[in-house]
């Protein structure tokens, strides 16, 4: 071969190569959404739980677990009705703390505190709403939906405002992230509404 050709061909060759490098640095990277394992949701049943300690009944979703191992020391009257309803496949769980009312247990200082504790989210939280709540049960309270990243996505309180204080709040344990867990939290808040359409105090 020629030297002549020989250099010609490899300027080719070279400019070749950079004008492969020069596309490729300019090529533009769109990255892939992050993905989520899909979930299988149960279909909706439900039981009813009535024990003789509790002064209330209510149905709960057949595939989650009551458990009444809740252990807190120093918590005062009505400690026996604090429940958790368990869900175990979406790794959640329902506290449900149980007070009467009396001289000593003031509904205005549960409000406080419910209104306190639910409200420690707003960091996390991209917004809050309230909801009243009224049964035919004699039922009142409030719903507090919470939005973003928050701990807690849903707590409410339930009370017939002169003898019965129940609050309830959903917790999830895993790290809070609203675009995986979207599915799982709006299934449950259907559990939720169920649990306080069907929510009866036994003395009414």
């Amino acid at each position: 071969m020629e030297p002549k050709k020989l250099a010609s061909n490899k300027w080719v060759i070279i400019l070749l190569i950079l004008t492969l490098i020069y596309t490729g640095c300019e090529r533009d990277y769109t990255p892939k959404p992050k993905g989520y394992p899909r979930v299988f949701l149960p279909e909706k049943s439900y039981v009813t739980f009535d024990i003789e300690e509790c002064p209330f009944t209510f149905q709960y979703a057949a595939y989650s677990e009551i458990d009444r191992n809740v252990s807190f020391f120093n918590m005062g009257e009505g400690i026996d009705c604090w429940l958790d309803i368990k869900y175990p496949a979406f790794q959640g769980t329902i506290h449900l703390s149980y007070k009467p009312l009396n001289d000593s247990i003031k509904l205005s200082s549960l409000l406080d505190d419910t209104h306190f504790l639910t409200f420690k989210h707003t960091v996390k939280a991209d917004y809050i709403d309230e909801g009243y709540i009224s049964t035919a049960n004699n039922v009142f309270g409030l719903y507090y939906d919470v939005g973003g990243n928050a701990a807690s996505p849903f707590q409410f309180f339930l009370t017939d405002s002169v003898n019965h204080f129940l609050r309830g709040a959903l917790y999830f344990y895993t790290t809070p992230n609203v675009d995986s867990l979207k599915p799982i939290i709006e299934f449950v808040k259907v559990d939720i509404y169920k649990f306080i359409d069907t929510f009866e105090w036994k003395d009414k």
